[in-house]
């Protein structure tokens, strides 16, 4: 039997009663452990209860996470979408300039 234990989970709820879970996992079994990291697509029932759908793993490898971290944002701007949203920027002190040579 494997035994799943959830190491840190992040969701943002959207439609009608919809979430969307980002979480790290690890799955203990008699043959051992193996962490990964799982998007999982689920509901909440008229209680309140969160009900899952669909799930998706993706192995915890750098080389893996920064492909997918990389790729999503522009998978969505193909074909003329319009750009994923942005983080507020964020105030950043005025870059002093370098002193400017006089010409000879």
């Amino acid at each position: 039997m494997v035994e799943f234990v959830t190491i840190k989970a992040e969701e943002i709820k959207f439609g009608d009663g919809k979430f969307l879970e980002v979480a790290k996992k690890k799955a203990i079994s008699e043959d051992g452990e193996n962490v990964f990291v799982s998007l999982s697509r689920g509901f909440f029932t008229p209680e309140g209860e969160r009900r899952y759908r669909k799930s998706f793993t993706i192995p915890l490898e750098k080389e893996v996470i920064d492909f997918v971290a990389a790729k999503v944002p522009e998978v969505f701007t193909a074909e003329g979408d319009a750009e994923p949203a942005k983080e507020e920027a964020k105030e950043e002190a005025p870059k002093k300039e370098a002193p400017k040579k006089d010409k000879e």
